[in-house]
């Protein structure tokens, strides 16, 4: 399992675990349909690199465009 997964920062940072699953599942089909990374590859997955986009803030909801109502335990901004 990544180890960004082994802890509830990334949930709390998108606000819940169905938004993570959500915005892991979009941008997995982007990078499958050619987008590309926005961190380095290193070999890894697609899976991996979304992971890694979203602990560093690369990618992350667009709470205003999506409609989707903003947890009190996500970060602002995020």
């Amino acid at each position: 399992m990544n180890e960004a997964l082994k802890s509830d920062d990334i949930v709390s940072k998108i606000g819940g675990r169905f938004k993570l699953t959500a915005l892991i599942q979009r941008r997995v089909v982007e990078l499958l349909n050619g987008a590309r990374p926005l961190v380095e590859r290193d070999g890894r997955s697609d899976f991996e690199v979304v992971i890694e986009e979203i602990a560093t803030d690369k990618i992350t909801i667009d709470w205003e465009r999506s409609g989707i109502v903003r947890s009190p335990g996500s970060k602002k901004g995020s």
